[in-house]
This record gives structure tokens, C-alpha cells and sequence, in this order.
């Protein structure tokens, strides 16, 4: 009782203040929420747009760099030599012509000699041979490969960088580039967000690289003119993935985002003013308190009336599935509501009924595969037909199968050898005795019996049983191979006979057996016992029945031992035995 009663107040405070928060609430706070979340959803757009932007800039800005050390790279491809070298020249003073940015090159040999400097502002010079291993680009291009200076700013006004590149190799030396970034103004002036918002690149010190306005660039390294760029940067830094707020230069708030360029070290910062980002959401919405008065009754109503609904059905559920689960199959909840939790109720009884129908046919089809073949116990439960395990009289081929020279061998070798050999050969024999559908009805050691027609009849037997012995034959004759050459001396021999016999189960409450008994049945075994090894021996029997689709030799008459009478005996033929490969 104190149970129930606890599970009736949380589902009543459980409906009650859902459907009181989702009706009342929302009704009270309508033009807030509509508001917040306007602001939130453009926010989000904000980010995603700036975010876009400051990508897209920024993958522009590294193409400037890219295109210009793809330029670069032509340059030290080929190594130096003692004379000098008019061919790079003409590609230096060509590269000058197709790269405008570029205000001067200096090519350095192997060993960190000039050997050529060609400039747009400043006197060419050839084969100064002047050592510059000690000059920071030439070390930052040897260690790095690709080493990008810092900007400066020729005669404190436009921003200039050098940029060094080495070969693939040290004998091709490398080239040093100095790049006026000016030009990067029409790269920068391209790149609108909105109406209003544009792009602009930093440095690592913070000091201008690029901007719209050019003007505020070419100021240089003012600290007045930085300051407020420095702190645009600094607050997208802060804000992480959030949307980042500041004020720009004309002292207008901002919304900012920014994205690094690889190489320079540099920052790429788009800013987009916060009146223009944000003018979609400006709005206000309100609701009446009357509203919200019939608001409140209804959720505690329809609450109250659901608690109530709710209760019963629930618990009859929640001890439903306790039963269920503790195997109790023929448990039926039974609910009468008409809607969801009677349907529920009634996958649950389905839901039982299939358990018990699945439980008793695995339990069934265990007992059966213990003593028949898979086939034959799915068969058998498809049916549902017991009556073919009782006993009775049928016509059978019985199969027996031994290894020859297993007891000596078992005598001589360590048990894990032992268990190895069984295990590879019934491994081999289990697949085909599935294969045919075979009754297997004991095993011991090394030895197996088989049924074919019994207990579910086959169309001709004698031949199923034909083929079932030959592929044995031929699948164990190929580890037989493996064995010898490991040193083990074992053979496989094999007896059919066919005939009249009693099968059925034999056995107790827990534990049956599927059998057969009668002549036929030790004929078989006589005719393994006298097999030798890559012998089928059947009785005559068996080769009457297959004569004329299968290859059997009669092989004369035999005192097989048990009996008083000589047996004319057949052997079936197949395939050689294999070689080693």
C-alpha cells in the first residue's frame, strides 16, 4: 500500500507540473520567450555568417601568401655551380614582372653566398658572393624550409615582409623575398559582411597588416591607431566559439569573428556593427493575465484527471512485467482504458505468449540436435511430429567409421597431440554428416554411427549413404596426409550395411539417446572393424542398390567375425588417396 501510494504521488506531480510548466509558463512568458530565443537563433546566425566570413578571408589572404612561395619555389629547383648563372637571373627579373608585390629577391647558394640580387627600388648586384649564413631569413629558410619575417614598415608608413624559401635540397640553395603587403589592400577591400561590415589582418604584435582603409595602415606602428584592433582581437580570443562584442576604431559596437593564417602568424578579424546584426529581433509580445488564469485551471484539470487515468493502468503494468520477467509466460495484464496503454498492454500478453512459444521450441530443438542431425531437429520441430522418434521397424543403412592405428598412436603421444587430431578430425566429419543429414547416434574415441533413413526417411538412402562414406573418406584421407608427415601413423576405415533394424529414442527423463538395434547394425560394425585403411567396405545389400550409379567391387567372401555364415563383401572406389603437397 505505502508502495501504491508513493507511485500515485509522483505520477500526479509528475503530470501536474509538466502540463502546469508547459501550458502556464509559456502563456506568461510568450513575448519574452519569443524575443530571447529571436536573439538566440539570429546570435546563432551571426556566428555561423562571421565564422564563414572570417574563413573565407582568411583562405583568401593565405592564397596572396601562397601564390606568391609557389612563385618563390620555381626559383630553387636547380643547384648552383662556380660560374655565374644568366638564366636565373632573366627568371628573377621575370618573377619581378608577374608578382607585383614582390619588391626585391636575393638568391643564396649552398653555402650561403649571394650569387644574385635583383630589386625594384635598389641597384641589381650579381655574384657578390657576399657570405649571409648569419642573416636571420637564410637560417630561418635553412631550419624551416619556408620561414616568414616580421612586418615592417618602410619609412614608418607601408608594411613590408620578408619571406625565405630553400630547396629541396642544399645544393639549390634558397631565396629571399622582400614583399610589400600593401597590395594586399585589394584583397581586403573586397570582402564585405552586410551592409556596413568589413575584414582587416593583423600581425602577431598586433599592428595593422591590411584594412579597408588604407589609410590607417599606411599610419604604420601608431599605438593610438592599434589600440582599438588590438582590442577587437583580444575579444573574439576571449569569446571562443561565442560570438565576440567590441568596439571598433569610430568607437561603434561590433560583432567580430576571426580565423588565423598559417605561415606569418597573422589574424584575420571580420566585424560586422551590432545594429545592423542584431535589427532583425527588435520586437516585443505580450499576453493577457486572463489567459493565463484559464491557462493554469486547464493544466491542473487535465492533470489532476491524467494522474488519476494513469495510475492503475501503470502499476497493473510495472507487476505485468515483473512476472513476465521472472518467466511467468501465461501472465496476462489485463487493461480496459481504449487507448495507448491498453495497446501496450496487449504487446505485452503478445509478447509473452511468443516467449512461451520460443522458450518451448528452443527447449525442444536442444533435446533434439543432441541426438539428431541440425536439419533433422528443425525438421522434426516444424512438424511437431514426435512420433518419428518412437520405436519401430525401418529399413536403415548404418554407417561405422574408426581411425586405424589410433590406439597405438593415442598410447605414444602427448594428450594435447591427442586432442589436436580428434579435434581436426571431427571437424572434418561434423560438416558432412550435416551436410546429409545424417543420424548420429553415438561417438567414442575415434569411432562414429551413423543413421541414414532414420528417424526421417530419405529417397535412396543406400546412395545418400554411398556419397556421405566416399567424401568422409576423401576429406579425412587429406588430413591423413598432414598426420603422416608429422610422424603419426593412422589410417581410416569405414563399414555400411543395410537392412531391417528397431530405432527410436532410447533413454531417461533427462537424458535420450536416438539408436537403432539389429543385425544390421553389427554387420556394419564387423565391416569397419575389418576395413583397412582408405576402405569402404559395404555389404551386398548396399551395392545392389547403388550398382548402377555408383562404382562398388565385389572383393569375395568373408567370415565376418560374430557370424556363422561368410558375407560377400563390396568395396565402394574413389578418388585416390591425395599427396602432399
Amino acid at each position: 500500500m505505502a508502495r501504491q501510494h508513493l507511485r500515485f504521488r509522483g505520477l500526479f506531480q509528475k503530470y501536474f507540473l509538466v502540463l502546469f510548466l508547459a501550458v502556464v509558463i509559456p502563456l506568461a512568458t510568450n513575448g519574452v520567450s519569443e524575443a530571447w530565443f529571436g536573439y538566440r537563433d539570429q546570435r546563432t546566425r551571426l556566428e555561423q555568417l562571421l565564422g564563414v566570413e572570417a574563413r573565407s578571408a582568411g583562405t583568401k589572404i593565405q592564397g596572396f601568401l601562397d601564390g606568391i612561395t609557389n612563385q618563390l619555389g620555381w626559383l630553387v629547383q636547380l643547384p648552383w655551380t662556380g660560374e655565374p648563372d644568366e638564366r636565373r637571373r632573366i627568371d628573377a627579373l621575370r618573377l619581378l614582372r608577374q608578382v607585383p608585390a614582390i619588391v626585391s629577391l636575393t638568391l643564396i647558394d649552398g653555402n650561403g653566398r649571394e650569387r644574385l640580387y635583383v630589386s625594384r627600388i635598389g641597384l641589381n648586384r650579381n655574384e657578390s658572393r657576399v657570405d649571409s649564413s648569419a642573416d636571420v631569413a637564410v637560417a630561418g629558410a635553412r631550419s624551416a624550409g619556408l620561414w616568414y619575417g616580421k612586418v615592417s614598415y618602410y619609412r614608418d608608413s607601408e608594411p613590408y615582409m620578408t619571406i625565405a624559401m630553400s630547396g629541396n635540397r642544399p645544393s639549390v640553395g634558397m631565396v629571399v623575398a622582400e614583399v610589400n603587403l600593401k597590395l594586399i589592400w585589394d584583397v581586403i577591400a573586397a570582402i564585405r559582411i552586410g551592409q556596413t561590415g568589413h575584414a582587416f589582418v593583423l600581425d602577431e604584435p598586433g599592428r595593422l597588416v591590411a584594412h579597408p582603409d588604407i589609410s590607417l595602415v599606411l599610419r604604420g606602428a601608431d599605438e593610438t591607431t592599434l589600440a582599438p584592433f588590438r582590442e577587437i582581437r583580444e575579444a573574439v580570443r576571449r569569446a571562443g566559439a561565442d560570438v565576440a562584442t567590441s568596439r571598433n576604431a569610430a568607437g561603434i559596437a561590433v560583432a567580430a569573428a576571426a580565423t588565423p593564417v598559417t605561415g606569418p602568424d597573422w589574424t584575420v578579424v571580420v566585424e560586422q556593427p551590432l545594429t545592423e546584426a542584431f535589427r532583425p529581433i527588435y520586437a516585443a509580445l505580450w499576453r493577457t493575465s486572463g489567459l493565463l488564469l484559464a491557462g493554469a485551471a486547464f493544466a491542473g484539470l487535465l492533470a489532476y484527471v491524467l494522474a488519476s487515468r494513469m495510475t492503475k493502468p501503470v502499476h497493473l503494468l510495472e507487476e505485468g512485467t515483473e512476472r513476465i520477467g521472472a518467466g511467468q509466460f501465461d501472465h496476462r495484464i489485463e487493461i480496459n482504458t481504449g487507448d495507448e496503454l491498453q495497446r501496450l498492454a496487449e504487446s505485452f500478453n503478445a509478447m509473452a505468449a511468443g516467449l512461451a512459444v520460443s522458450q518451448e521450441r528452443q527447449e525442444r530443438i536442444a533435446k533434439l540436435k543432441r541426438f539428431l542431425a541440425p536439419q533433422v531437429a528443425e525438421l522434426v520441430d516444424r512438424t511437431g511430429d514426435d512420433d518419428v522418434l518412437e520405436g519401430r521397424r525401418a529399413e536403415v543403412v548404418t554407417v561405422f567409421c574408426d581411425l586405424r592405428g589410433f590406439t597405438a598412436f593415442s598410447a605414444r603421444a602427448a594428450p594435447d597431440e591427442v586432442m589436436s587430431v580428434l579435434s581436426e578430425y571431427y571437424h572434418a566429419l561434423g560438416q558432412i554428416i550435416t551436410k546429409y543429414a545424417a543420424t548420429l547416434t553415438s561417438f567414442s574415441g575415434d569411432g562414429l554411427m551413423l543413421l541414414i533413413n532414420a528417424p526421417v526417411s530419405v529417397a535412396e538412402p543406400a546412395l545418400q549413404a554411398v556419397d556421405l562414406a566416399v567424401e568422409m573418406q576423401v576429406s579425412v584421407q587429406k588430413l591423413i596426409v598432414d598426420w603422416q608427415e608429422r610422424g603419426y601413423r593412422i589410417g581410416f576405415g569405414m563399414g555400411l550395411a543395410m537392412g531391417s533394424a528397431t530405432v527410436g529414442r532410447i533413454g531417461y527423463e533427462s537424458r535420450f539417446d536416438y539408436t537403432a538395434i539389429g543385425s544390421v547394425v553389427n554387420l556394419a560394425a564387423r565391416l569397419c572393424a575389418s576395413a583397412s585403411d582408405r576402405e569402404i567396405l559395404a555389404d551386398a545389400t548396399v551395392a545392389e542398390a547403388v550398382k548402377d550409379k555408383r562404382t562398388v567391387h565385389p572383393i569375395g567372401m568373408r567370415l565376418i567375425k560374430g557370424y556363422d555364415e561368410e558375407f560377400l563383401v563390396y568395396r565402394v572406389a574413389f578418388a585416390k588417396r591425395p599427396e602432399a603437397s
